[in-house]
């Protein structure tokens, strides 16, 4: 397991996210119930224009943080350069990865708002029946992914270096494949597809598995590429592509499905009930993949054993916090968290993507890597702890999310708040 500060921060985000959309979603379906005493040919228009809207401005801020990052702070916060090769331009990320899930999923709610009812029967599969679509939808999405991921055949393929600090800079290197079903990172199905419709200039070029055992001696870690590597170590890979994007889907409807036990089951104990057995269900059936070898867990490549696991640890983690908030009423000890919730995209953009943190790098004394930010990081937590990773972790709770816990909520205070 690789722990990656960014990557805390995009659970930690997407959870209270998540957990803001569950709150209001009641309210949006009543909004969409009302919008329905139009005609039928201007509810859909009006609805599914504000859909497509949503999506755009999701994708256009995807790309805006890219261009923020490459033409300021390249790679925030560690390295510094300025300007964008258009031709290297990167296409794909988190906010595109989540408006085309969002498009999707919220085009399936629309066109099936009949199809189920507000008070549905006491059958214990009753919410699955009622939305039947989306879960059509949703095996649809697997089999597609996996009639790829397992059914394509990866050729043998080349790239050019393009990392200035390589050796090999300028170079062009060949992976050799010619294999199908494989999930290894130089022969798996999502970098072909990716590497086919995107462009692999276009791709990620910082891709993680760069810190495997295999590319350098400081995994897991980023350090310098060992020279014996393999020369996939040197090749792009987006984390965030076409095949994994669509294996997102299902995540979301798995959310989205989770969300509308708040709308039908009114008491507590329903709830939890629902959501408790429903994350055990998932997380066993994730780690059963994982640990037989059928389906290893796999962000990069977005596989449905990961899905089956982060949806079931959320929901776990979802059912802790509802617990203690609206059952036993803490609500006191997690204002932080609303606060954050509240001002998400705030904080994924500023803090998630270290725009804030490459604000203050960009200012250092003596050399780059001697800024407030390393200084802290290094001397108040790694070495108060003795330990890199728990040294890591506890900036990441304390430095991070308890700093724009408070930040967000001087924010509240005032009322401001990042809306799309």
């Amino acid at each position: 397991m690789l722990l990656h500060r960014n990557r805390i921060m995009h659970l930690f985000c997407c959870l209270q996210f998540f957990r803001e959309f569950q709150t209001n979603l009641k309210l949006v379906r009543r909004w969409v119930l009302g919008l329905a005493s139009f005609s039928s040919g201007v509810f859909y228009f009006r609805v599914i224009s504000l859909c497509s809207l949503f999506t755009l401005t999701f994708m256009y801020l995807g790309l805006f943080i890219f261009f923020c990052c490459e033409g300021g702070f390249s790679h925030a916060p560690d390295e510094l350069s300025y300007g964008v090769d258009v031709t290297m331009m990167r296409f794909c990320g988190i906010l595109q990865r989540i408006a085309l899930s969002y498009l999707v999923v919220a085009l399936v709610e629309i066109f099936t708002k009949d199809s189920h009812e507000e008070n549905l029967s006491t059958g214990r599969f009753s919410i699955f029946k009622s939305y039947y679509w989306h879960w059509i939808v949703g095996v649809s999405v697997l089999v597609i992914y996996l009639a790829t991921l397992y059914g394509t055949y990866v050729p043998d393929w080349e790239f050019v270096v393009y990392d200035k600090d390589s050796i090999l800079y300028g170079n062009s290197q060949s992976v050799t494949c010619g294999v199908r079903g494989k999930l290894n990172p130089p022969c798996n199905a999502v970098g072909y597809v990716d590497r086919q419709v995107l462009g692999i200039n276009h791709m990620y070029h910082h891709p993680a598995w760069r810190r495997t055992k295999a590319c350098t001696n400081d995994s897991p870690y980023e350090g310098a590429i060992r020279q014996d590597a393999p020369s996939w170590c040197h090749a792009p890979f987006e984390p965030e592509g076409v095949l994994s994007s669509i294996s997102a889907i299902l995540s979301t409807i798995i959310g989205v499905h989770f969300g509308h036990i708040i709308i039908h089951m009114k008491g507590h104990s329903a709830r939890l009930k629902h959501w408790i057995s429903t994350g055990l269900v998932l997380l066993t059936l994730g780690l059963t993949l994982h640990f037989t070898h059928l389906m290893p867990l796999n962000k990069q490549l977005y596989s449905f054993s990961y899905i089956c696991v982060t949806s079931g640890a959320a929901a776990l983690v979802f059912s802790s916090l509802y617990s203690l908030v609206d059952i036993l009423e803490w609500k006191h000890m997690f204002l932080p968290l609303k606060w954050i919730g509240m001002n998400a995209m705030l904080v994924y953009v500023m803090g998630a993507e270290g725009i804030l943190a490459a604000f203050f790098n960009g200012w250092y004394y003596r050399h780059p890597h001697n800024t407030l930010i390393d200084w802290i990081r290094e001397h108040v937590f790694i070495r108060v702890w003795h330990s890199k990773r728990v040294g890591v972790l506890m900036y990441v709770i304390f430095a991070e999310i308890l700093f724009w816990g408070l930040v967000t909520g001087v924010f509240h205070r005032f009322k401001i708040y990042w809306k799309l």
